[in-house]
């Protein structure tokens, strides 16, 4: 029996999507049986290699025969999905499953930050975006599509961050290496600090009037905290043919001495 045929055969049975691996239990398994058939004896020592080999060569095949549905790999798991321009009839028929919501601006930019720099702290991300990131690491981290992956090797120990499969669901990915290219984001350079600069629990980085001000103690010009001198009135000078304004005179010089008074008689 050829192997592509026999995984063709379980991946469409499957009630959900099966890794190479979990493939590979089911080849063994049959083969060990005690009234296994000589045909799943030829897989007893089968290997991840071979499985793959024939998943992509039973891929191939799909597309080019152009059905309605397609074998497709997703998070490292392969099943067969149908074509999405079937899906009008297929709601109707098996009905519609709501998605999650859709992720914000902000999610989307940090979770791109994260897929492509990760294992990355919370604090780099923060250097990159230029913005806090709390709300959004808690939706991120509640959604599954972030996980706490370790802690970096810096003074204090900071926690870093990863992508989790049910991200590679999201996207409809098969690795990580199918993220489309993004040279520019890993060129930015993210400084790693000896210790994190922190104000409050919890805060990453200290509000940047904090930071203005400290650079301002350090001697460093700073815009925003060095106070800016009012600029003076502008006065008008006088034309060359214009005489020349006669002074006011003070007060003292327009007031007039009282009549003296005279005596009663």
């Amino acid at each position: 029996m050829e192997l592509k045929l026999v995984l063709e055969s379980l991946l469409f049975s499957a009630q959900k999507p099966l890794t190479p691996k979990e493939l590979r239990d089911v080849l063994v398994n049959a083969a060990t049986q005690p009234d296994a058939e000589e045909p799943a004896k030829g897989f007893k020592k089968i290997k991840e290699e071979e499985i793959l080999a024939a998943l992509e060569v039973l891929l191939a095949e799909h597309e080019a025969a152009a059905r309605t549905y397609r074998l497709a790999c997703v998070a490292g798991s392969w099943q067969f999905v149908s074509q999405p321009e079937f899906a009008p009839w297929l709601k109707a028929l098996v009905g519609h499953k709501s998605r999650p919501p859709r992720l914000s601006a902000p999610g989307l930019e940090t979770l791109a930050i994260i897929a492509y720099r990760q294992p990355i702290t919370r604090a780099e991300v923060e250097q990159v975006r230029g913005v806090a990131v709390d709300g959004v690491m808690q939706t991120l981290l509640e959604r599954g599509l972030v996980i706490q992956v370790g802690r970096a090797e810096v003074v204090g120990r900071p926690m870093t961050y990863g992508t989790t499969p049910a991200f590679l669901e999201y996207f409809g990915l098969r690795s990580l290496e199918d993220l489309p290219a993004a040279d520019e984001l890993r060129r930015i350079p993210v400084v790693k600090p000896e210790a994190l600069v922190t104000t409050e629990p919890g805060l990453a980085t200290p509000p940047p009037g904090q930071l203005q001000l400290a650079s301002a103690e350090s001697g460093e010009v700073v815009a925003a905290v060095t106070p800016v001198a009012a600029e003076a009135p502008a006065v008008e000078t006088p034309a060359a043919d214009t005489p020349p304004a006669e002074p006011a005179a003070s007060p003292e010089a327009v007031v007039e001495p009282a009549p003296p008074v005279e005596p009663a008689i």
